[in-house]
């Protein structure tokens, strides 16, 4: 399969990306960076302001066939109760959390139709069960995230294409726990195991 990952150079994309291409996958990193690609085990790598459709659309038109779009751009901001929830925090999440994805199922919709096994894949968060004030941003915008694939899945029905959804608490890496070696890291999820899950939806 050509599975494209966008948010590559992030510890899971990293992963993911290695998981990918030792199954036999050809692996395309997208990312904002190219010095952040260069570690990715990739075939392609190719940097993307992935909040600009028009750069997204002329992705699309220079990758062609994709038979995957692993979505892993994110990251976190909150704390501070209701009040803390600063619109430019808002901004941030939601051009990262929404925007990207809003613009690479638009650009990749037709694409990952017409593969054989389309897949959609993307990283929520186990907090929509239990929304609090200092993560409302964070959450608001995961649920969007959600709705979003949901439409998605509905605009590829007549397809073989299918969306994912995998939810973790957070995410934590080799190097994380080499950074912190005194600390449990509870209920998080290492991110060699979500590349795994992520791998095993691709058949």
């Amino acid at each position: 399969m050509r599975i494209l990952i966008a948010g590559a150079s992030s510890a899971l994309g990293r992963a993911t990306a290695s998981a990918a291409r030792a199954a036999g996958h050809h692996v395309i990193a997208v990312g904002s960076s190219a010095e952040r690609l260069e570690p990715v085990d990739a075939d392609e790598r190719l940097v993307c302001d992935l909040t600009s459709l028009a750069s997204v659309e002329s992705l699309a038109a220079s990758v062609g066939q994709v038979d995957a779009l692993v979505h892993l751009v994110g990251g976190w901001r909150g704390g501070g109760g209701l009040a803390g929830q600063s619109d430019e925090d808002w901004t941030w999440l939601e051009q990262r959390v929404v925007g990207t994805l809003r613009n690479t199922t638009r650009a990749f919709e037709s694409a990952l139709g017409a593969s054989e096994a389309g897949r959609v894949v993307i990283i929520s968060t186990t907090g929509l069960a239990k929304p609090t004030a200092g993560n409302a941003s964070y959450v608001s915008l995961k649920a969007a995230a959600e709705t979003w694939l949901a439409a998605v899945g509905h605009a590829l029905r007549a397809t073989p294409a299918t969306t994912h959804v995998i939810r973790v608490k957070a995410l934590v890496s080799a190097a994380d726990r080499e950074a912190e070696p005194d600390r449990t890291f509870d209920g998080y999820s290492d991110v060699d195991d979500v590349a795994r899950e992520i791998l095993g939806l691709m058949h």
